[in-house]
């Protein structure tokens, strides 16, 4: 969803004050030297390759054997530097963490580098970038791209995978036979030709680089990529499942044990009647929730408050006032409408359930929408989302506070369903409650409550079924393909002006990021659930050419959480790629399943770069807006089932 003109008023404005605090000129961006905590095989950053076990150390004591161990990160432009103390709690890497080098001179067409429309190329026996399991010999599937946003000196080598890595698991890369413009071989740096020559003598800076790296050298090996033509090699461990997903559980856990059966304490403070001709009645309220921050009350700027085990801990009588706005048919005055949360977009609230397809969808297909704030990224955390973007160590406010928001959305939604019906707000005048509380809760969001609402539907134990709304997941992918993320990038453009730090903290923040977004759940969101939770089904609706939320990373997810897409998704020739939807299974006239339906309103192919769109119509808002795709959803959070509504052919909207 598009930024109000408020909020993108106070982003200016924060960013021009913070401006006026920048004083001395920009940091330079510290070169990678042996002994300095940088990786000397990329010198060209501190920090690269990215991410790489060179920055881990051994730790029993975790699931993976490894633990994050940054010694050394980026300066802002007042030579502040990231600090590295909340990374270093994960025992591994993002699972949707994109690869990270610099290649002075390369071209990644003369190369022959699998693109974005060609993920297939990317698993060619003699592909030039290889990614492979270590333990399974599983090659991995990639797209790579230059960043399109850097001038070429520090322009930075991108490879993201078009599945999520595996949890818990290690994987070597290799580029080799890389090629410039004219087609010349690419060598070598001089701290990696040493490391693949001779034994180094111990007393030489490198001898400890050349000794891990022979362990990369053989894994490679191993699943037959050698050492010709090899330009650099390096590994990396996945952060596992508790890692990612163990705080969110523990807070969870015990807020549930404590409430136990009961509804939590909810207190009306708003209602009003015959709303228009779709809304019986709108009511607002708060539902009280237990808040795992360090400030009462848990506002905006405000962290997970952690006990001796590191894990998050309840500050005694702490708890979070969790607003919620609920849209009630007039249908339901008859016959009690389904429970279902609804998610905002960005930077939005809980206010936005009453827009007009949100209500359309109530009263057509006899759904009861509450909603709540996803607090982390919602209104109120504008000016912190600023302040974390020009200082990248508070962004774990952003990411904390956005896991509380999971705990916030789960005690809402035990609300409706065990404490609403039997309050008056929610009674018609004859005492009969206006909620089925006997029907099965769902989720169904938009944008930003798209992306956030896969993290929801993977933790929450009540939900079953979850539409998400022209999602995707993994931001360090989203943000610079968004039409909404320019206003924000002049926060970070001022702060870390260097572009190829940019993708470093991009790639940083994506492992704080995971604890609360999609990413970092998406392999527990349908059939593998985590603990305590159990199996979901979630349907994606997909806008082509979306401008806002890119439809590449919609795919990304469709293929971690096994979903399919249907088909035809969209008219012969109408996608740019050589094999559209490549390794996304397809169905038909209807499944029993998760999948993933492509809206296809006549915009135009996004750009292929990592870039915003800028061209034609955003139709982004598209999908929710039409009556048969409101009825798909309602039809799946129903049954379960994805009927097709389209005719047998490509889902077309006219706008």
């Amino acid at each position: 969803m598009r930024l109000p003109q408020r909020t993108l008023s106070a982003v200016a404005a924060l960013a021009a004050s913070l401006a006026l605090l920048s004083g001395p000129a920009a940091v330079p961006p510290a070169a990678a030297q042996a002994g300095d905590g940088c990786d000397p095989i990329d010198p060209a950053a501190c920090l690269l390759p990215f991410p790489n076990d060179y920055y881990t150390v051994a730790d029993g004591g975790t699931p993976t054997g490894r633990r994050v161990h940054l010694r050394t990160t980026l300066k802002n432009a007042l030579g502040v530097p990231v600090s590295p103390a909340e990374w270093n709690r994960a025992d591994g890497f993002s699972p949707g963490s994109m690869l990270l080098s610099r290649v002075p001179g390369l071209d990644l067409a003369r190369t022959g580098a699998a693109p974005v429309t060609d993920v297939g190329a990317s698993l060619r026996d003699d592909a030039p970038i290889v990614i492979v399991d270590t333990a399974t010999g599983e090659r991995w599937p990639y797209w790579a791209e230059l960043d399109a946003n850097a001038p070429a000196d520090r322009r930075a080598l991108i490879v993201r995978p078009a599945r999520n890595f595996r949890e818990g698991h290690r994987y070597a890369v290799a580029l080799r036979d890389l090629r410039d413009e004219a087609g010349n071989p690419i060598r070598p740096n001089a701290a990696f030709a040493r490391i693949l020559g001779p034994d180094l003598p111990a007393t030489d800076p490198l001898a400890a680089r050349q000794r891990d790296g022979r362990r990369v050298l053989a894994a490679l090996q191993a699943r037959g990529v050698g050492r010709d033509g090899l330009y650099l090699a390096w590994d990396f461990t996945v952060a596992s499942r508790q890692s990612l997903t163990g705080p969110v559980l523990r807070m969870r856990d015990d807020a549930l044990r404590d409430l136990g059966d009961r509804s939590p304490s909810f207190l009306v403070t708003r209602v009003a009647d015959d709303v228009d001709d779709k809304i019986a009645r709108e009511v607002k309220g708060i539902v009280w929730a237990p808040s795992y921050l360090d400030q009462y009350g848990g506002l905006p700027g405000s962290a997970l408050h952690r006990g001796a085990d590191g894990m998050p801990s309840r500050l005694p009588g702490n708890s979070q006032a969790v607003p919620f706005q609920c849209e009630i048919p007039r249908s339901a005055l008859t016959r009690p409408a389904r429970p279902a949360l609804y998610g905002h977009g960005l930077l939005g609230g809980e206010g936005e359930v009453d827009a007009g397809n949100v209500k359309a969808m109530a009263a057509e297909h006899g759904f009861v929408f509450c909603a709540t704030k996803w607090i982390g990224m919602a209104d109120e955390d504008v000016p912190n989302v600023v302040s974390a973007l020009a200082d990248l160590t508070r962004f774990r406010t952003v990411a904390d506070r956005l896991q509380q928001s999971l705990v916030n959305f789960t005690f809402l939604g035990r609300a409706m369903t065990r404490g609403f019906a039997g309050n008056k707000a929610f009674q018609n005048d004859a005492g009969a409650p206006l909620i089925d509380a006997g029907a099965e809760l769902t989720y169904d969001g938009n944008s930003q409550g798209g992306i956030m609402g896969g993290a929801l539907t993977a933790v929450s134990p009540d939900v079953r079924r979850a539409v998400l709304g022209v999602p995707a997941m993994n931001y360090s992918t989203l943000l610079n393909r968004s039409a909404d993320f320019p206003q924000y990038a002049k926060v970070l453009d001022l702060f870390y002006p260097d572009r190829l730090d940019q993708q470093i903290g991009l790639a940083l923040i994506q492992m704080l990021w995971d604890r609360g977004e999609a990413d970092g759940y998406a392999w527990h969101m349908t059939d593998d659930p985590l603990p305590g939770t159990p199996k979901h089904r979630v349907l994606m609706h997909v806008a082509f050419g979306d401008h806002q939320v890119a439809p590449v990373a919609a795919e990304v997810e469709a293929r971690t959480v096994g979903a399919r897409v249907h088909a035809p998704a969209v008219a012969p020739g109408r996608s740019p790629d050589k094999a559209p939807y490549w390794g996304i299974p397809t169905f038909g006239s209807s499944y029993d399943g998760s999948a993933m339906v492509v809206w296809d309103s006549g915009s135009p192919v996004p750009p292929l770069t990592n870039t915003p769109p800028t061209e034609g119509r955003d139709p982004h808002s598209d999908p929710r807006n039409n009556a048969e795709a409101r009825r798909q959803k309602a039809v799946f959070l129903t049954t379960g089932t994805v009927v097709d509504v389209c005719g047998g052919g490509p889902c077309v909207i006219t706008p």
